[in-house]
């Protein structure tokens, strides 16, 4: 048998290949927080190095440079949200209403019980040119989620603009309450997404 690759090699118990893996990791929590809490300008290779306590030569290991590590952190809660309404979709339940609260209630998870991660969502693609060009990208895999839901009334560009204006409108009203530009009880913002959600999927369909 040849020599092991160099990232099976041990040190003090541990992969190199874990040990880089969990200084990704940590690189990408730092980022993700510091975009979340005092914006996209605040993300540098100096300043995530500093809050991960690491030297710029691991994160070189990993990202080409800023806007590299800022992409991944995006993708990376971007991914956590799409998981989160695919699991709520999945459940299958029979009741719209159901099926309505456990896809806002799992969003709202995300977003709201995590602002830090909602404002880097929802927030900064506005203020980040590199995030918002790959929000444009990742959208469509968000209507075509929620266009699967739709009522199988209209036509596939009826489902697609009714796709487009749910998540559109979503988007706003989480991103202005996260904002605080949208002042209203928290209890009341849920209600009201999931009574969007509900109108856009009843027309001619079940209970």
């Amino acid at each position: 048998m040849g020599e092991p690759e160099l990232t099976d090699r041990s040190w003090g118990g541990t992969k190199l290949a874990d040990r880089r893996a969990a200084r990704r990791r940590t690189l990408l929590d730092v980022a993700e927080r510091l975009a979340g809490e005092e914006g996209c300008a605040a993300v540098t290779v100096r300043s995530v190095c500093r809050g991960a306590r690491l030297t710029d030569r691991y994160f070189y290991e990993s990202f080409t440079g800023r806007d590299d590590l800022l992409l991944a952190a995006f993708e990376r809660v971007a991914d956590e949200a799409r998981s989160a309404l695919e699991g709520a979709v999945a459940i299958g339940d029979p009741q719209r209403e159901v099926r309505a609260r456990a896809a806002v209630s799992a969003f709202v998870a995300l977003v709201l019980d995590a602002p830090h991660k909602g404002r880097l969502l929802l927030l900064e693609p506005f203020a980040d040119p590199v995030l918002g060009a790959r929000s444009h990208l990742l959208m469509p895999a968000f209507t075509d989620l929620v266009g699967g839901q739709l009522a199988g009334t209209g036509d596939d560009i009826d489902r697609r603009l009714a796709a487009h204006a749910l998540v559109g409108g979503l988007a706003n009203l989480f991103a202005g309450w996260l904002h605080g530009t949208l002042d209203v009880p928290r209890e009341r913002l849920e209600a009201h997404c999931v009574d969007l959600v509900l109108a856009a999927t009843s027309s001619g369909s079940g209970p």
